[in-house]
């Protein structure tokens, strides 16, 4: 008889990518188990993310400061600042595309990774890792695409699960940081999860009072 086991690896420690003086492990679900689509939406619910083919959750010796973070769909409004966000940017359109690199949405990973991320391994990506990164044969990602007259600003990565939507990366424009382009699109993925009556937007991994999460 089969078992429907699906294994679980724990990662070597590796340095941490917020804490200098610290390091890091990870949980990683069998990249090559083939229930793995099934269980992901499990998994999210448990604190896991995605991160290309890739479900982890951190798992480190001494340190718990990682905390998985969601919205509860039902619950939330908008404060003061998210709404004057909303308002700044009503002229946008939305549309949901898949998850397909095109020559306009890599353009604009480039320019993103270029501004926020200069210097750091990360800011000169060949077209493999966009794909390799944001998106993976099983898993179910779209890509909510924010547009000014025709222009595309905005892409948010995101899974799409019964349990909510998982955000899995935002990239955009540098062209326009007065807009907020990043708090818009979680806060459109948050209407998309109550338009489709989904309890949850899954925003990733949150430190307490660290200077990358301000």
């Amino acid at each position: 008889m089969k078992s429907d086991l699906i294994r679980v690896f724990q990662t070597l420690e590796h340095p941490c990518g917020y804490y200098a003086d610290r390091n890091a492990r990870n949980l990683v679900i069998d990249p090559l188990a083939r229930g793995l689509p099934q269980v992901y939406g499990s998994a999210l619910e448990r604190g896991f993310r995605r991160s290309g083919g890739h479900v982890y959750r951190p798992h480190c010796q001494s340190c718990r400061a990682c905390v998985a973070a969601r919205v509860p769909v039902a619950d939330f409004q908008p404060d003061r600042s998210q709404r004057r966000c909303l308002k700044r940017n009503r002229d946008l359109v939305l549309h949901v595309a898949p998850a397909q690199r095109s020559a306009e949405n890599f353009a604009l990973y480039q320019r993103y990774l270029e501004a926020r991320h200069p210097d750091g391994g990360m800011d000169d990506p060949a077209e493999e890792d966009f794909e390799r990164f944001l998106a993976c044969a099983w898993s179910p990602t779209r890509f909510l695409e924010l547009r000014l007259d025709g222009e595309l600003v905005a892409v948010a990565v995101t899974d799409v699960l019964p349990q909510g939507l998982s955000a899995v990366y935002t990239f955009y424009s540098p062209d326009h940081p007065t807009r907020g382009l990043g708090t818009c699109a979680i806060l459109h993925q948050i209407e998309w999860a109550r338009g489709q009556g989904l309890p949850h937007v899954y925003l990733g991994y949150w430190i307490a009072q660290h200077r990358k999460m301000d």
